[in-house]
């Protein structure tokens, strides 16, 4: 999400439109940094994934940190994705990074996609409810997208690295749920992943992320978001948001699904079906992305043969080409 509160751009004139949220941060002398900790209790490559680093183009261009594009215009933070809806609403706790004190926080603001609200009914309030932290030497973080209702901490509570400050939700500008999570020294914006490369650079300076953190948080140019079956047809991409339901040994279909995210142009994907005896039952292979997408999903399929499903294993395979090499692949069963 594009942050109201501030911008590394324009950051007396957002901190206006913010109601002053960071006006109470004091600019950061040269001081050592916050070591952070993971602001999202899940596991990232296993029930979450980082969608959308901070843009470190200051220009029209987007750049990540690895000089990819794993970003967008003027992105501020680092987007921790949860799978599916479904998953949010068992409730993701979102956690202090680092020690620090509650400046702001703002909670009331519906758990709503921006497509269904549209972007002028969020004018001001794009980081939905959130929680502003202030760290020692100047530093902050930001959590942004909780859930109505959830935040769990009020202004001036002194706060540790882990403290539950709320829950994942879908508040403000967003229409997937995650937690945006940005972080600044005074006003001026941070990249957690690369702290004092200059501005408009990558492959660069330094991460303030934890020692063991380094692997989970490890960049991916391209990412499996989910994998799985489905017995509804046509399957959609809010089908899957929302978790479909598994096929049973009756169901009058059975999809293989996949969803990618970080793809590129000229990415070609195939997903395939498998029957128990490894006989290939269906297979989609799609053209080539025209470009970058954000995420992309693609599903084959059969309907029930007229004896009915022959009990066993079934295998989907997801596979991503690029150039005819593959560059990502997943392979996911279920039982019928």
């Amino acid at each position: 999400m594009r942050n109201a509160w501030a911008s590394i751009r324009l950051p007396l004139a957002l901190a206006a439109l913010a109601g002053g949220w960071l006006a109470a941060a004091p600019a950061a002398a040269q001081v050592t940094p916050p070591s952070l900790a993971l602001p999202i209790q899940c596991r990232p490559g296993v029930d979450c994934e980082i969608q959308n680093y901070v843009d470190r183009d200051p220009g029209p261009g987007v750049l990540d940190y690895q000089c990819g594009s794993r970003t967008y215009q003027a992105h501020t933070g680092i987007d921790f994705r949860v799978p599916t809806l479904a998953r949010q609403r068992q409730g993701v706790a979102v956690l202090a990074a680092a020690d620090g004190r509650v400046l702001r926080l703002r909670d009331g603001v519906a758990d709503i996609s921006v497509r269904i609200t549209g972007r002028e009914a969020l004018e001001g309030r794009d980081c939905g409810n959130g929680v502003l932290l202030l760290h020692e030497g100047g530093f902050t973080t930001q959590y942004c997208h909780l859930a109505n209702g959830s935040i769990a901490v009020k202004p001036d509570d002194e706060v540790k690295a882990g403290h539950v400050l709320g829950r994942v939700g879908l508040s403000g500008r967003t229409e997937y749920p995650h937690l945006h999570f940005t972080v600044r020294s005074g006003q001026a914006l941070v990249d957690p992943f690369a702290y004092g490369a200059p501005e408009g650079s990558c492959q660069g300076g330094r991460s303030l992320w934890r020692p063991e953190l380094q692997e989970a948080l490890a960049y991916k140019a391209r990412i499996v978001l989910n994998a799985g079956f489905a017995a509804q047809a046509p399957l959609t991409m809010a089908a899957i948001e929302e978790g479909p339901d598994a096929p049973t040994p009756d169901a009058p279909a059975l999809l293989a699904y996949a969803r990618g995210i970080g793809l590129k142009a000229g990415d070609v994907q195939t997903v395939t079906l498998k029957g128990p005896d490894g006989a290939l039952l269906a297979a989609n292979t799609t053209p080539p992305l025209p470009r970058d997408q954000a995420q992309n999903m693609v599903f084959t399929g059969a309907a029930r043969p007229a004896g009915g499903w022959v009990r066993g294993r079934y295998v989907g395979e997801y596979v991503v080409r690029q150039g005819g090499q593959v560059v990502l692949s997943r392979s996911f069963e279920t039982r019928l």
